[in-house]
């Protein structure tokens, strides 16, 4: 037949051993069901793997309508047995053994079909447990049988000086003895049944039927000390038939792995289950080397309910060892559970309000932890552009009304440390929560959208790599004139985005129109900036994540501090490049002084006036990053001043100095946690509060990778259009409608 199907049967049977690999060249597959021989057609003289003299797949010739069939009643079946080792493969041997290219076993019990034929691609093998496979040709093949049958696998039992037993051997306890027999049995391939086990007894037998090896031992009196008393008999039994073991537990999982974990915690469940096979000669499945993995990662860093149970305590510590730090937790009134908690440290504190510019990006990431969370932080910049973490927040869940519980903490935080608390400039995705709460809380701040997540909205409802870089050069040009050239240039190519773009008030993200401060800063790209460490940390318990938060900040102080004392410049290396730069262009510029202040700088691009008592330049560079841009830089080496003289103060070392000055200190182990401060009752009040874990656990299933944007929910798709049956809903690659 034309197809060339492959019809089985009903009482025919193909059985391989537990565990064996069926193996076929040329990536052919061979489909057989349950209990079914192999037949071949009757009208045609076909051997199984025809030879190079036929043009047939596996029986079955182009040119001929046969269908290789297994028939209800057959009178030939082979039994022609062999022994098969549990590693053995059906393979494609390219130097057959015998003249009729037909299906032999060669010498090293496989399985094999001469290279010269083809098996059709659309022929699956299915190898099921316990059966057998017979081949019951036609006329001509009728003396040829052929019945492989495989053992199951077999661990052959082996002999280990090191954990051999002997009468009179003695154990510290009950569990080191049980540890030990079962490790016995693991490493001499036998596995263990047991009978008693009990505070003074323990009695174990090998648990192959009809092997009498017994193990029994017992406490010696007054003394947790176990013995072996008795020990019948050595084995009869061969071994194991499959390649796991009954003693392999999740506990031995746990206590074979210990030692690498506590060295590397990043040690994947799939380098253990490979470890342990190289090993220990097992195979273990997944879930056992996962769970092995956690439970020592529970004993190491604590139970996900105990970080929570903890936290009062940990909010302690923290006031504790760094002074004038805040840390505050805060639960339910009704069920104690998990609700809110705020850290900020004291040396981030002193930093921002004495080093940083007045400028804070707001973002939060999702925790992937046990339980349900978000984690919320706010980030200032230091002076040379970095990173500066300010405060911290987790929530049981990202709401309105936890976006303004910790936007008031951040407010709080703010005003008892200085009486006069700049005008922020604070960047953000804008949803409807933080919006509020900046109002609500910082009602003078400059609130402007995050540029990353307004690009990311955008390249989404377009897909235009051209119109998203449109976007961004909008986004940075320093004059209205410039800005609106730009966005000319996106309705050229798209009247849509065009609209998408002026739906949006440019005073919210455009340079141009923007009113506050940014330095530059259209973004606020945090958690893609802490991306490498923070996701790491956000599976972890909640106090485990806080203290590698903790320990990161604590490093970056120590390092940046350590590094600026190396600095001989005036201004921070970002600043000092940019300077040198605007010095550069500067030297081709003509400048003309009107009075003490005022200049008039001529360039090949046009005409600037620049004013060195405001500090500003008509192409707003000064103002806007808070360097002198390159006209300026000529208005003053014109008049013979220092131009370093007439940068804002957060790029000066000495000022990045101060922003690192202050040290996060470390925190004791917890286990040291009990002691209580002296003189302060509110600390025993505090410690006496109990917080339970959130009651929404984490929904089972791979986490979303990608965050949805705020200012995606709730917004109407743009509808696509099919030009090929000119209906909407779906484009004409996917189009399935009737022409």
């Amino acid at each position: 037949m034309a197809n060339n199907d492959l019809i089985l049967g009903q009482s025919h049977s193909l059985a391989l051993g537990q565990n064996q690999t069926l193996v076929l060249g040329h990536n052919h597959n061979l489909g057989l069901t349950q209990n079914h021989d192999l037949d071949l057609g009757t009208g045609h003289d076909h051997h199984l793997g025809l030879g190079q003299a036929h043009d047939h797949d596996l029986g079955l010739g182009h040119t001929h309508d046969h269908e290789l069939d297994l028939g209800h009643n057959h009178d030939q079946e082979g039994d022609v047995g062999h022994g098969y080792r549990h590693d053995n493969n059906l393979t494609t041997d390219q130097k057959p053994d015998h003249d009729d290219h037909g299906l032999a076993l060669s010498e090293n019990n496989e399985l094999v079909v001469s290279e010269s034929q083809e098996l059709d691609d659309n022929l699956e093998l299915a190898v099921v447990d316990n059966q057998e496979m017979g081949i019951d040709p036609a006329r001509d093949l009728q003396q040829s049988r052929v019945l492989v049958s495989l053992p199951p696998v077999l661990q052959v039992r082996n002999s280990n000086p090191s954990y051999e037993l002997a009468v009179g051997q003695e154990f510290p306890d009950v569990k080191s003895c049980r540890r030990a027999l079962r490790d016995t049995a693991i490493a001499l391939r036998f596995e263990m049944q047991t009978i008693k086990s009990d505070k003074t007894r323990f009695t174990a037998k090998c648990a192959s039927e009809g092997c009498p090896w017994r193990v029994h031992a017992a406490k010696l009196p007054g003394v947790p000390t176990f013995t072996i008393r008795t020990i019948h008999e050595t084995h009869t039994c061969g071994g194991l038939y499959h390649l796991g073991h009954q003693q392999a537990s999740v506990q031995w999982v746990a206590h074979s792995v210990e030692q690498r974990l506590r060295e590397n915690p990043n040690y994947k469940p799939k380098e253990i289950l490979e470890e342990i096979h190289r090993v220990h000669g097992i195979t273990l499945s997944y879930k056992q080397a996962w769970r092995g993995k956690e439970r020592i990662m529970a004993a190491m860093r604590g139970t996900f309910e105990e970080g929570y149970r903890l936290l009062p305590r940990y909010c302690e510590q923290i006031k504790r060892t760094n002074p004038g730090s805040i840390a505050s937790v805060y639960g339910n009134p009704t069920d104690s559970c998990f609700q809110r908690l705020f850290i900020s440290f004291q040396a981030s504190i002193y930093g921002f309000l004495n080093a940083c510019r007045p400028l804070l990006g707001l973002d939060r990431t999702f925790l992937k932890s046990k339980y349900n969370g978000t984690l919320l932080l706010a980030t200032g910049f230091d002076g040379d552009g970095a990173l500066f973490p300010l405060a911290f927040g987790v929530i049981d869940e990202e709401s309105d009304d936890n976006w303004m519980w910790f936007l008031s903490e951040l407010h709080t935080l703010l005003e008892i440390n200085t009486e006069n608390m700049p005008r922020l400039t604070i960047l953000s995705d804008r949803q409807k929560g933080i919006v509020d709460g900046v109002e609500a809380n910082f009602p003078t701040a400059f609130h402007g959208f995050c540029m990353r997540h307004l690009s990311e909205s955008f390249q989404k409802e377009f897909n235009n790599t051209m119109l998203v870089n449109l976007l961004w050069e909008a986004a940075h040009a320093l004059t209205v004139i410039e800005f609106e050239a730009k966005i000319l240039e996106i309705e050229e190519i798209s009247q849509d985005a065009a609209y998408w773009i002026r739906r949006i008030p440019p005073r919210l993200w455009a340079t141009a129109y923007f009113e506050g401060t940014r330095f530059g800063h259209l973004t606020a790209n945090i958690v893609e900036s802490l991306n490498s460490w923070l996701l790491e940390a956000s599976g972890l318990p909640i106090i485990q994540m806080m203290e590698c938060i903790r320990r990161q900040l604590m490093t970056w102080f120590n390092e940046r501090r350590e590094t600026s004392m190396q600095w001989t410049s005036i201004l921070v290396p970002s600043a000092e490049r940019c300077v040198a730069e605007a010095i550069e262009c500067a030297r081709t510029y003509q400048v003309l002084r009107a009075n003490e202040a005022e200049f008039e700088v001529i360039s090949q691009e046009g005409t600037n006036i620049v004013d060195i008592r405001n500090r500003c330049c008509l192409c707003r560079g000064w103002q806007l990053y808070g360097l002198p841009c390159a006209h300026a830089v000529a208005a003053l080496l014109s008049c013979r001043q220092n131009v370093n003289r007439f940068t804002e103060s957060c790029f000066t070392v000495a000022t990045y100095r101060k922003a690192y000055s202050q040290t996060i200190h470390p925190i004791p182990d917890k286990s040291l946690w009990k002691e209580l401060p002296e003189g302060d009752p509110n600390a025993n009040k505090s410690l006496e509060a109990i917080i339970n874990p959130p009651k929404s656990l984490k929904p089972p299933g791979r986490p979303r990778k990608k965050r949805v944007r705020a200012e995606d929910r709730g917004r109407t798709k743009r509808v696509v259009h099919c030009s090929r049956c000119n209906q909407t809903g779906h484009f004409r690659t996917t189009c399935a409608a009737p022409i």
